[in-house]
């Protein structure tokens, strides 16, 4: 199985990259965030066309996720353990091959004074608690999305400049840390030691080209299902593009 993650920046906006890059790498499961349009606007079509079903969960204008799949799909469920029709689409997880799969998009945060960082912090032990109602670390399982943290000095430009911050702060590497201890593991990691790797860079001020940017993207897999993981790669090509989206693939291919 290929599987990869990214979140979209509007899948209306990038519909051509898109499409262009399943073209080319064909991943059998590619789990989406930020898809910023409402269910009947979803390009279910074209995927179908080019052999993938489709779940989503969207809304308008922010947020959104789904999984595309060209493996057949079960279980298929929105939101965290405690929602019921949430109204920010975050979530989406689908049964696939034997592996629970899991597209999410946590939040921004704001700031690290903005009471929204608080809803961000909550936001990963409510993505625990939903992990330990509905799969076990023996189990196959990856968690797949915008994380909006950036795990360790490796995963930014200057860690110095970008410590305290949002993406970089104690608080957001404590919730990252606790969700990993479901039994998780970061995939990219694993198969790359070095900086200077990322999947999001800012629009503004050239950050792309002048590589400043984060690894915000993450593939995290619980062990039965890291142990089959051959390839773990962020994938830059899509952002040369034109209009690309801020956030670029992570792709991992499993024996």
């Amino acid at each position: 199985m290929k599987l990869a993650t990214w979140n979209v920046n509007s899948i209306r906006a990038r519909y051509a990259v898109l499409f262009a890059w399943l073209a080319r790498v064909e991943p059998d499961v590619l789990c989406m965030q930020e898809t910023k349009v409402v269910d009947d606007d979803f390009p279910t079509d074209e995927f179908l066309r080019m052999g993938y079903a489709v779940a989503m969960a969207g809304q308008k204008t922010y947020n959104g996720v789904a999984i595309a799949s060209r493996l057949p799909m079960s279980d298929v469920r929105v939101g965290l353990h405690d929602e019921t029709d949430p109204k920010d689409k975050r979530l989406i997880r689908a049964k696939i091959d034997g592996v629970v799969v899991y597209s999410a998009y946590v939040p921004n945060g704001k700031s690290v004074a903005s009471p929204s960082f608080r809803e961000k912090l909550r936001f990963f032990t409510r993505l625990r608690e939903t992990l330990e109602r509905e799969t076990s670390p023996d189990a196959p399982a990856v968690v797949c999305g915008d994380f909006n943290v950036a795990p360790d000095d490796r995963d930014v430009y200057d860690p110095d400049a970008l410590r305290g911050h949002l993406h970089f702060s104690d608080a957001e590497h404590a919730a990252l840390a606790d969700l990993k201890r479901f039994g998780l593991v970061d995939l990219f990691r694993e198969k790359h030691d070095e900086g200077g790797l990322y999947s999001w860079w800012d629009y503004r001020g050239g950050g792309f080209h002048r590589n400043l940017g984060l690894r915000i993207d993450l593939l995290l897999a619980t062990r039965p299902l890291a142990a089959r993981c051959s390839i773990a790669e962020i994938d830059v090509e899509p952002r040369h593009a034109d209009k690309p989206s801020d956030h670029t693939p992570v792709v991992a291919t499993f024996d």
